[in-house]
């Protein structure tokens, strides 16, 4: 039996190794937040932080997460009662349209973030490939570039 720490928390495994990270949050960790949406890492739904990098859980393994590794999903993302600024922006520009893959936006804005302090519009279009079939992408590019004006005001 391995160890998985999720949002902080410890959380024995000792499952078939092939199962993805996605089931695994999900069904035995009971973090509902993460999302199914295609099951072959194409749409970002099911995007998660693994050490601080955004990945696509239903196409990575239980056999390829460590005891080392720390998983974050959108339930471990505020701190307490804070939203994160990405999570406060995403509010504030009413980026969610029926809301099913917003979790995956956020949590992949949120890694892209990290990398890019200051993005650009192209930054944003070479970088953001999670799906929307409601298409509210010019809200969430919104709400990108204010989520980093927050997060370097909070820098500061």
């Amino acid at each position: 039996m391995k160890t998985i720490l999720l949002n902080g928390q410890s959380i024995g495994f000792d499952g078939d190794p092939e199962m993805p990270l996605l089931w695994f949050i999900r069904e035995q960790a009971g973090f509902t937040g993460t999302k199914y949406g295609c099951g072959v890492g194409q749409c970002g739904a099911c995007t998660v932080h693994v050490n601080g990098e955004a990945i696509r859980s239903c196409s990575m393994q239980m056999a390829d997460v460590s005891s080392d590794d720390v998983v974050t999903t959108i339930e471990g993302l505020s701190d307490g009662e804070n939203l994160h600024p990405v999570q406060k922006a995403w509010l504030e520009e009413d980026v969610a349209q029926c809301g099913y893959c917003q979790v995956g936006q956020i949590m992949a804005i949120t890694a892209f973030l990290k990398e890019h302090p200051s993005p650009t519009d192209q930054d944003i279009d070479d970088y953001h490939s999670n799906l929307c079939r409601c298409g509210t992408y010019f809200r969430m590019r919104k709400a990108i570039h204010k989520a980093a004006i927050y997060l370097k005001e909070a820098k500061s």
